[in-house]
């Protein structure tokens, strides 16, 4: 969101203010904005801005996604590691493909790294969305969603490659 000035006089000085939500982030993150003004030599300027989001919990996706063929297993990971000095306690809370994938948690370092490990079961072909919901003890994050998406293609047939032709 931004707020300026709307007009500066020649030589003048203006202010603009700019605000980030920087809910759903992590880490570092740039943003940008157009400044654009009636100066003929430089009619527009981009300002950035970059700032590195501290987080009590961190996560390496909060989007799983599985793509494959019908008959194929798959397995894909998240890491989540504590980022307070406190440890770290997680549980499940609402899972909502049961019937097509299964999760485990497993502690790398007690209450401190864990890493959830999701696998597409062979299965019918379609395309599922759903979520993982755990709990943990931060009331900082007393939550944490992490969004799946699966498609599972249909199997081609095998078509039999045609005879070898002999050359006369």
């Amino acid at each position: 969101m931004a707020h300026f000035d709307r007009v500066i006089p020649p030589g003048g000085v203006g202010k603009i203010a700019l605000k980030i939500n920087t809910q759903g982030y992590q880490g570092k993150i740039i943003k940008s904005a157009r400044v654009y003004t009636n100066d003929p030599a430089s009619r527009v300027h981009i300002l950035r801005i970059s700032a590195f989001i501290k987080v009590p919990i961190y996560l390496s996706t909060r989007y799983v996604y599985f793509l494959g063929i019908e008959g194929q297993s798959q397995t894909r990971v998240v890491e989540v590691i504590s980022k307070l000095h406190k440890p770290l306690s997680l549980s499940p809370l609402e899972f909502t493909l049961a019937e097509r994938i299964k999760y485990e948690i497993l502690e790398l370092e007690k209450g401190k790294h864990f890493r959830l490990r999701f696998t597409l079961n062979p299965g019918e072909p379609g395309s599922y969305f759903g979520f993982l919901k755990l709990k943990t003890n931060y009331q900082e994050k007393p939550q944490i969603l992490i969004k799946i998406r699966a498609k599972v293609l249909k199997k081609r047939a095998q078509i039999p490659a045609p005879p070898a032709q002999s050359k006369h």
